[in-house]
């Protein structure tokens, strides 16, 4: 159920990354071949990629994410790999993308980055994207008061945040972007995506989140609770008793791309 409601933050990345940006960063008019998808988790990143390119595979070390992903899996040039992000089992220079959604502050990073090198075509495009979690919730007069609230539970999950991670990933996907030396290479920031979802379907993406699910397997009890106390504060501002009640979720994005040139090596 809350890999369902994920999707609804994941699926705003597809105009503005997958048809237009990439576009710029090297390729002009070249055919989409192979794309790798690192870290897929449950594949709804994967099938967004599904359209563009002739063959799309998804990799997670996970073996249940990856069951996920085959069971929601309906085009037929997807396929998926179990395996880390640090040692893919492909061939050099076969890729024309390899992307990673929410997911590159799990890995090495040093090392990922060279098997991106290694994978990549000359001219190919390695693309990172996550999304900050401080969340803006809008809802008529009264979405200051729900963002209030929102910010407020981002913040006391944060002691159930990963130490290596912090309160933002944005500097770690910074220091990826510093580190990687080609040249044809783009940043952005705060790309704002406004997503209009039932309040119970933002709950559930909430519950996606690394921290609440670090509350949940320390105190299932008090999780069920947190999320309980908070849907019902959001209801209460709202003036509804439907949790699900339409509201619009402003979720910000940041990303990289870069082009590899033909000579570069990582």
């Amino acid at each position: 159920m809350a890999d369902r409601h994920r999707q609804d933050a994941v699926d705003g990345m597809e105009y503005s990354i997958y048809t237009y940006e990439m576009s710029n960063v090297g390729y002009k008019g070249r055919p989409f071949d192979l794309a790798v998808d690192v870290g897929c988790g449950s594949g709804q990143g994967t099938l967004l990629l599904a359209p563009h390119f002739t063959q799309v595979i998804g990799t997670d070390i996970s073996p249940a994410q990856l069951e996920v992903a085959l069971a929601n899996s309906s085009a037929p040039n997807i396929s998926y790999r179990q395996c880390p992000a640090e040692e893919l089992p492909f061939a050099d220079g076969g890729a024309d993308l390899v992307t990673s959604m929410t997911a590159a502050h799990w890995f090495d990073r040093p090392r990922f980055l060279q098997e991106a090198d290694r994978l990549l075509k000359p001219r190919g495009c390695l693309a990172l994207i996550s999304y900050s979690l401080d969340m803006d919730v809008e809802y008529g007069q009264h979405s200051h008061s729900l963002t209030d609230i929102c910010h407020q539970f981002y913040k006391n999950l944060l002691p159930f945040r990963s130490a290596h991670i912090g309160t933002t990933t944005v500097p770690l996907y910074k220091q990826m972007y510093d580190s990687c030396p080609y040249p044809d290479k783009e940043w952005h920031e705060c790309l704002r995506m406004r997503r209009p979802m039932p309040l119970s379907g933002y709950i559930g993406m909430v519950e996606t989140f690394s921290s609440y699910r670090a509350l949940l397997k320390q105190d299932p009890v008090e999780a069920h609770r947190f999320s309980q106390d908070f849907r019902n504060r959001l209801l209460s501002v709202m003036g509804e008793s439907n949790p699900d009640t339409e509201i619009t979720v402003v979720v910000k994005y940041f990303y990289w791309l870069a082009c590899k040139p033909a000579d570069s090596l990582l």
